[in-house]
């Protein structure tokens, strides 16, 4: 394993995993009015138990993303983990392209789509880096 390659897919994986936890939490902590006030209009037609779902899949993928490679790396024995970790970035990854549709509908892609596009990007690159990783060394 190419020790630069496993720094990149952690630190890539750690960005993308603050960014849905952070996301992922103030969904998870978020009254109905909060949200709506901070600018969540989509809340309203989803309802709160969707909202709860999204929130915790986020949170699950958060820690998905940044635990599995470092088990990975740093554990012996736990290299099966990385198919978790690439699974994770997968799944956010789908969470940013549902969410940029979402957006589109209802008008506010111009206002959300560099931040969609960032962390879709950066679960790809995650995920690609811990697949990169998971290769044997020939």
């Amino acid at each position: 394993m190419n020790i630069v390659i496993a720094i990149a897919a952690i630190l890539i994986s750690a960005f993308v995993g603050f960014g849905f936890f952070k996301a992922g939490s103030f969904k998870a902590k978020s009254s109905e009015a909060v949200l709506l006030s901070a600018g969540f209009g989509w809340v309203e037609k989803a309802g709160m138990p969707l909202v709860r779902v999204i929130a915790w899949l986020e949170l699950l993928g958060a820690v998905g993303i940044v635990v599995a490679p470092l088990a990975a790396i740093f554990l012996p024995g736990f290299e099966w983990a990385l198919v978790w970790g690439i699974a994770a970035a997968a799944g956010l990854a789908l969470t940013m392209v549902v969410a940029f549709v979402m957006h589109a509908v209802r008008g506010e892609a111009k206002y959300t789509w560099k931040s969609n596009l960032q962390l879709f990007a950066a679960a790809v690159a995650a995920g690609l880096l811990q697949a990169v990783i998971s290769l044997p060394v020939f």
